[in-house]
């Protein structure tokens, strides 16, 4: 609420992927108090709108799951056949370090399919209503978790290599920065920029498959599980988390920029590696994307390859 103080969002339209839980919950709550019309895609309708009806925003639930193709489809397909205009869409819902190999009906790593490859199948289906709103703002949802691992171009879906939860959740995290870069350059034309960020370190029900007993000796929970909050430790709550998911949708600051990668409501900073002596490196403010996530080839590639994977042909004014 502090980062959406002046903001008059009437208006304007906004879809967040995943706003009835967590953070995607109090971004929509935050956008809708700010006047914007906001949609809540959901695979589970009774459990979105329950969860809706306890913040008292007004906010709209409509049907869509991340992991199938023709949801997707239907859901773009009709936003676009309205004739609105959208505004902002925050690609925000995700899975994290799932234990177990599982795949989704193309036979994509499930990790890779609702945190990227779903999101990638979505932004390109509702590309006419963004553009509709001449200066439409897309923003990708990642975390420091891209540090993790870079994109595996040689096996993406685990078909070789040993299944790792931690290494496909890393993957994930960097492409959806990726994601954000080439989106970016490809729609600063017609006035669509993107962004994607890191909320912070909050325990919600992403953390659903880590055991409380790791929770507890990281310290982000304590021994009665109530979550740690300690934002010099980025360790936040949630309403600290979702400030930089509204910083990126609809802060003045912002306005003309694009594929940045963002942090603590600022825009972060590339991390140094060991062979780089000239730049100082990152304000201890901020914590640095690495390079390979910001890397132009790199996104231009997993592009490609995102339209392979899910059978989606950008249309070439992309």
């Amino acid at each position: 609420m502090d980062v959406a103080r002046g903001i008059d969002l009437t208006g304007k339209l906004a879809i967040v992927t995943g706003g009835y839980a967590g953070l995607g919950l109090e971004t929509a709550r935050t956008l809708a108090s700010a006047g914007a019309r906001v949609i809540v895609p959901a695979r589970d309708i009774s459990k979105a709108k329950r969860a809706i009806a306890n913040v008292g925003a007004c906010i709209e639930v409509q049907s869509m799951d991340l992991t199938d193709p023709d949801s997707i489809r239907n859901f773009s397909r009709n936003m676009v056949r309205s004739g609105l205009a959208l505004h902002i869409l925050i690609n925000n819902a995700g899975i994290m370090a799932s234990p177990d190999l599982e795949r989704d009906s193309r036979g994509n790593e499930l990790q890779l399919s609702t945190n990227h490859l779903g999101h990638f199948q979505l932004t390109l289906g509702l590309w006419q209503a963004l553009r509709r709103a001449e200066g439409a703002r897309v923003v990708s949802v990642s975390s420091m978790g891209h540090r993790l691992a870079d994109i595996d171009y040689d096996d993406i879906n685990f078909i070789r290599r040993e299944y790792d939860g931690w290494i496909a959740y890393g993957q994930s995290k960097t492409a959806n920065i990726l994601f954000a870069t080439e989106l970016d350059r490809r729609g600063i034309q017609f006035g669509i920029r993107a962004f994607s960020l890191h909320p912070g370190g909050i325990v919600t029900g992403l953390a659903k498959h880590i055991p409380t007993e790791q929770l507890i000796a990281s310290g982000n929970i304590t021994s009665d599980g109530a979550p740690v909050i300690d934002p010099g430790r980025d360790m936040k709550s949630i309403p600290q988390g979702a400030a930089t998911h509204v910083w990126c949708a609809a802060h003045p600051t912002l306005s003309g920029r694009g594929g940045v990668f963002c942090v603590n409501s600022d825009i972060a900073e590339v991390e140094i590696t060991s062979s780089d002596t000239t730049n100082p490196g990152p304000s201890r403010k901020n914590y640095g994307v690495a390079p390979y996530a910001i890397d132009s080839s790199s996104a231009q590639r997993l592009w490609a390859l995102s339209e392979e994977l899910t059978c989606t042909q950008a249309q070439d004014s992309l």
